[in-house]
């Protein structure tokens, strides 16, 4: 990452993000055995990625852009939300399949807050335990 003058940090919003996710970062580390749940969150959706940092690789990957989420009913309430709690839900159905029940969560320098709570709320229903 280049060096950024801190009066410029203050000024964006996503400059702001990127230097709270390398804060994050210095303390999450994923391994093989407990990978690195890995947030991000856009305007219009919501992505995750199991991330094994030792053997540099992702496991598993997902975004409400998929095929299986993309014209999916959601319920009551707001469809963002809804929508990330169901990626959540399939992203650990995923991991399940590939052997993963525990990870370490990366909220990648979001508030644990609306999507990203949802999504990891739903990851936690699907089966994952952190």
């Amino acid at each position: 990452m280049t060096r950024i003058k801190p009066s410029k940090l203050r000024k964006s919003r996503q400059l702001q993000r990127r230097r709270r996710h390398t804060r994050i970062r210095k303390r999450v580390h994923g391994t093989s055995e407990r990978p690195r749940l890995v947030v991000y969150r856009s305007l219009r959706n919501i992505e995750g990625q199991l991330v094994d940092d030792d053997g540099r690789r992702t496991l598993v990957g997902l975004s409400t852009l998929a095929p299986e989420l993309r014209g999916g009913e959601v319920g009551e309430g707001n469809r963002k939300v809804e929508a990330a709690r169901a990626a959540g839900k399939l992203l650990a159905e995923r991991a399940r399949d590939r052997g993963v029940t525990s990870v370490v969560f990366d909220r990648g320098g979001f508030r644990y807050h609306g999507r990203v709570k949802a999504f990891a709320e739903g990851a936690r229903a699907g089966g994952l335990v952190f």
